[in-house]
């Protein structure tokens, strides 16, 4: 069943990856009727979270901001399956690193770095795009699906323009593995970090909220002595992209318990009090209490 099923998907991503962008657009502007309006995917979840962390929004700004959210979300979920044809040059015209030359010094002294990113814009072609705008080593940290076929095919897209893909599952072997060879690790770090973690996780003020955050990111880099780089990614048009490099730690072992993930977490919340709509509202963030 599980071939099967995997054999439909692949067909399905791919004759819809064969689109052209306009097409795509107009299959976002169709699922967006049916996950917002028709079917309100997780809306209970989205309105808590956008009413506990802006409390001062009227139910309009509420509203309004609800449907930008959406179309953000829907917009994302046709990218993904655009990424699975799209060519070199494309990825890099339309997922644009404005500034790859700040990594230049670091990788010319053999160091290597810990980027880490939140749910906000187009996260997805990340894994494409990175290995193509720079001379480092590229690794993408990812959760494996349950579907070994549907993962193996996943892995297959995302490592085709040169990332190697690591599970989460392995990331401390994947550091040790990589010690002497430099490296980009690339790290989604605003999940929340489930009960197996509880009691390692860094709990910050966040959106005006008590949040758990991965212990994970500053872990590795504390114990590495890895520099730590936050990518801000930013939509300039529909299907267009820019990221900017910024320095978070270039010291991390002498930075107290806590000070990286902070960081991360005040300028994570600093890009969604922006442009809240392009952050991934329809996560149970704050599903752990301290």
């Amino acid at each position: 069943m599980n071939l099967f099923l995997a054999f439909i998907f692949i067909i399905f991503v791919l004759l819809l990856g064969l689109f052209p962008f306009f097409l795509i657009y107009q299959l976002s502007n169709l699922l967006y009727l049916f996950i917002y309006l028709i079917f309100g995917y997780r809306k209970e979840v989205i309105i808590q979270n956008l009413e506990k962390c802006f409390p001062e929004k009227s139910d309009t700004e509420i509203k309004k901001l609800l449907s930008a959210i959406y179309k953000n979300l829907t917009d994302n979920i046709v990218e993904g399956i655009k990424a699975f044809t799209m060519t070199r040059k494309q990825i890099v015209k339309r997922h644009k690193i404005l500034n790859p030359e700040l990594l230049n010094d670091y990788y010319e002294s053999g160091q290597s770095i810990i980027a880490v990113t939140g749910h906000y814009c187009n996260w997805e072609w990340g894994s494409l795009s990175a290995s193509l705008q720079t001379d480092y080593n590229v690794v993408g940290l990812y959760k494996p699906l349950s579907n070994k076929w549907i993962d193996s095919f996943m892995r297959w897209s995302r490592t085709r323009c040169g990332t190697t893909m690591a599970s989460i599952n392995e990331t401390t072997s994947t550091f040790k593995k990589l010690k002497n060879t430099p490296t980009v690790f690339l790290m989604a770090a605003d999940q929340s970090p489930g009960n197996k973690y509880k009691d390692k996780a860094y709990w910050i003020n966040f959106l005006g909220r008590d949040t758990a955050f991965l212990h994970g990111p500053e872990k590795h880099a504390k114990t590495n002595d890895y520099i730590v780089v936050y990518i801000d990614v930013q939509r300039k048009k529909r299907g267009y992209y820019t990221i900017e490099l910024s320095v978070l730690a270039d010291n991390p072992t002498t930075l107290k318990n806590g000070e990286i993930t902070n960081r991360f977490a005040k300028k994570l919340e600093s890009v969604i009090y922006k442009e809240p709509a392009n952050w991934l509202w329809s996560h149970r963030r704050w599903k752990l209490s301290r």
